[in-house]
Parts: C-alpha cells; sequence; structure tokens
C-alpha cells in the first residue's frame, strides 16, 4: 500500500535539494570566477616587483662602479619596492575574501542537499514500505547523495573547494534527468527484487558510483591542469593544487571504490544465483558491470605499472566512468534483459 502523501512529500524534498544544490553550484562557479582577477593582480604585482629588483640592482652596480659609489653587498641595505610589498601581502592572503565567502556559504549548501537527499529518500521509502532502489529515479537519487555526502565529508579533511563545481553540476544534472526523464511513482516492488540481496547489491553498487563520480571528477581536471603545467599557459587552474597532488586524490578515490565495485559484482551474481539458478548469465547489465570492473581494473594496473604515464592512465579512468554512464543510460533504456528494472 503506497501513502502518497509521503511520496509528495520525498518529491517536494527532492526539489528543495535540487533549488539548494544550484545555490551551492553558483557558490563554487563565484569561488572560481574570483580566483581569475586574484590570479591576474599576483602576476602585475609579481612583474612589477621584479623589474623594481632589476632597477635596484642595475643602480647599486652603477654605484657601485663611481669613485666614492656605495658598494653592492649581501649586507646592503635596499627599501622593499611597494610591489614587492603588496606581492608578499597577495601571498598572505592567497585566497580572496569574496572568494572564501563563497566557497563558505557553497560548502554549506552542499551539506544541506545531502540532508535533504536523505530526507527524500527516507520518505519515498516510507512511502512504500521498502528500501528505495527499484528503478533508475530512485538509484539516480540515490547514488546522488552518496556523492554529495561523501565530497561534503572529504572536504572536512582537505580543502575540496577547486573541485566543488565539477561535483555539485553533474549531480544537479543527474537529478534533474531523474524527476524529469527517469522519474518513476512510487509503487511496491516486482516480485523478483523482494530480496534483502537488493539492499546489500544495489546499496553498495550506488556508494561506488558515488565515489567514482568524484575520482572522475578529479581525473579531469588533473588533465586539464597537467596540460596547462606542460604548456606554461596561463589559466584559473593556476590556483588548484599541483597536478600530480589532484592526481594522488583522484587515484585514492578509485582505490576506494573499485573494491566495492567488486562486490557490487561478487553479491549480484549470488542474487542470481538464488533468483535465477545461475550464478552467471551474460545478460546485458551483467556484462557492462563486468565490463566496468574490467577497466578500473586496468586502470589500476596502469597506475601501478612504471610503463604507464599517469596521463595514460588517467585517460583510461575516465573510460570507466564513460562506461558507467553507458550502462546506466543506455543498457538500462534500450536492453531487454532480466534486469530490466529501469520503471520506463
Amino acid at each position: 500500500m503506497t501513502n502518497e502523501t509521503l511520496a509528495q512529500y520525498a518529491n517536494l524534498a527532492l526539489y528543495s535539494a535540487m533549488a539548494v544544490l544550484t545555490v551551492a553550484m553558483l557558490g563554487y562557479a563565484l569561488y572560481l570566477a574570483a580566483l581569475v582577477p586574484h590570479r591576474d593582480r599576483k602576476a602585475a604585482l609579481a612583474a612589477e616587483a621584479t623589474r623594481s629588483r632589476d632597477e635596484e640592482l642595475v643602480g647599486a652596480g652603477t654605484g657601485a662602479g663611481m669613485p666614492g659609489g656605495p658598494v653592492a653587498g649581501p649586507g646592503s641595505p635596499s627599501a622593499a619596492s611597494p610591489a614587492a610589498s603588496a606581492a608578499a601581502d597577495g601571498e598572505a592572503d592567497d585566497v580572496p575574501l569574496r572568494a572564501r565567502k563563497a566557497a563558505g556559504i557553497a560548502g554549506t549548501m552542499t551539506w544541506l542537499t545531502g540532508f535533504l537527499l536523505v530526507a527524500s529518500i527516507a520518505l519515498r521509502g516510507a512511502s512504500v514500505h521498502r528500501w528505495p532502489l527499484g528503478n533508475m529515479f530512485e538509484f539516480a537519487v540515490f547514488g546522488s547523495m552518496f556523492t554529495v555526502l561523501a565530497f561534503s565529508i572529504w572536504s572536512t579533511k582537505r580543502d575540496l573547494r577547486w573541485l566543488g563545481l565539477l561535483v555539485t553540476g553533474p549531480v544537479l544534472l543527474t537529478l534533474g534527468l531523474a524527476i524529469t526523464v527517469w522519474y518513476t511513482e512510487a509503487a511496491e516492488l516486482l516480485p523478483s527484487l523482494k530480496s534483502y540481496w537488493l539492499v546489500i547489491h544495489v546499496t553498495v553498487a550506488t556508494l561506488s558510483v558515488g565515489i567514482f563520480a568524484i575520482g572522475a571528477s578529479a581525473a579531469l581536471i588533473y588533465l586539464l591542469k597537467d596540460s596547462f603545467e606542460r604548456s606554461g599557459r596561463a589559466s584559473v587552474l593556476d590556483r588548484f593544487p599541483p597536478a600530480r597532488s589532484i592526481e594522488r586524490l583522484s587515484y585514492g578515490l578509485h582505490v576506494v571504490a573499485f573494491p566495492l565495485w567488486t562486490f557490487t559484482v561478487i553479491a549480484g551474481a549470488i542474487w542470481a544465483r538464488q533468483a535465477w539458478g545461475s550464478y552467471w548469465n551474460w545478460d546485458p547489465k551483467e556484462v557492462w558491470t563486468f565490463v566496468i570492473w574490467v577497466v578500473y581494473a586496468a586502470y589500476l594496473h596502469a597506475r601501478a605499472t612504471s610503463g604507464w604515464s599517469r596521463q595514460g592512465a588517467n585517460y583510461i579512468a575516465l573510460a570507466g566512468w564513460a562506461c558507467i554512464i553507458i550502462n546506466y543510460t543506455v543498457v538500462n533504456v534500450f536492453f531487454v534483459s532480466q534486469h530490466s528494472y529501469s520503471g520506463l
């Protein structure tokens, strides 16, 4: 028996989460935008400081060559130029105040989004008296919740403001598709899904996808940052952490997510044995789940092998994320299989 009132409240909480997440996304966008003029100002001050030092050295050298002139040396006093002082002040206040404010608001709104998504999922589950992971709509909301909460929790350990836009943006897009394209009315589960393995198998799958999503965003930023560093071109990415630091973050996320996906494959096989009498049936969904596992295993192998560059390994990681998107948006909708639970 479905409680329509609770289902409506679940949708209201979801719409509220999307509105709040929009504010968070704009906050992270303003944070990045505020870094651009600050970067240009610091570059100009640094250039002016360099010119001032050169002029002082030339003047000191000229004076030292004249009779009675001052002798330039390590202990020679020299007044610091205004540009050098300003540049030093810029280093002390590395992030502009308006950027910090925008990022602070965005971080708070991201946390609030996570709580609203938890409320939406809880209300959806209460409305149908089951674990809300029975169709594409519910999977998308659940996965978005894990992504937002994982990012927010990780942000308490290290500064991830630079990553916020590439996390909140895709999550907002996913929620928009969920409520418009993949939406399914609250209803009872199909008989084949009424198993405790649904809670285990699909929950772990959504958690791993949420972590893979953040890892993919970090991998993309790493490739862009590395490209700009190699070419010497200036960009807002200059304000991001070093490319190798970003790459290590992406690798760490994938190391956490991969065992979870491995468990997803194993748990799915056990559930299939109970439901259909066979561990593996080469069903399209099973095949693509395994393809994803193989691609990410290849990424981890390439990352640990000296013969592969880190750029090449991260391209494999992005290929793995592309396989997840294909598995979810194409296989679920257009392939007829035993896993046809999209609800569309």
